[in-house]
């Protein structure tokens, strides 16, 4: 009797296991992550029951829509949270020709504070360009502190360390 009862809750389980996907948060946000960054880079991605919340800066609206799209193809996501901001670069045209530099050195003071190490920016007509890899978990910081100095635009060219 003892052995027909542990057979049907084995049973029992393992239904319930392929009902739910099997999938735990961690397996789903490591698959949630390599979708929405292919879509939008800076993205930061957590999951919690199955529920997926993505945070970070996207370029334009279309970026931060696919990144979205993206989360929700993933098999075993409940919803999705987008919690992007969408950047908004200050007109080139508004720009002086001398604040080059001035736009560079702030990038790199602002890339200090942020803990920003490894990254180097160029800054050519109001744009600016940020090339390295910053450290694990920077790369959304990094991006919003060099757009906070106010370039044109900003070129992100920032590969996070794995």
């Amino acid at each position: 009797m003892k052995t027909i009862l542990v057979l049907l809750t084995t049973l029992a389980l393992a239904f319930t296991l392929a009902a739910c996907g099997g999938k735990s948060d961690t397996d789903l946000q490591k698959e949630v992550e390599t979708a929405v960054k292919a879509k939008a880079s800076t993205a930061t991605v957590a999951v919690k029951d199955g529920v997926v919340t993505i945070s970070g800066i996207a370029n334009n609206d279309a970026d931060k829509t696919a990144a979205e799209t993206a989360a929700k193809a993933v098999a075993g996501v409940k919803s999705v949270t987008n919690s992007m901001t969408v950047a908004t670069p200050t007109p080139v045209a508004q720009m002086a020709s001398g604040d080059d530099t001035k736009v560079k050195t702030s990038i790199e003071e602002n890339w200090k504070k942020a803990g920003c190490t490894g990254a180097t920016v160029t800054v050519k007509e109001g744009t600016a360009t940020g090339i390295g890899t910053v450290p694990k978990g920077k790369l959304a910081t990094c991006v919003q502190a060099a757009q906070e100095a106010k370039p044109g635009k900003f070129d992100n060219k920032l590969a996070e360390a794995k």
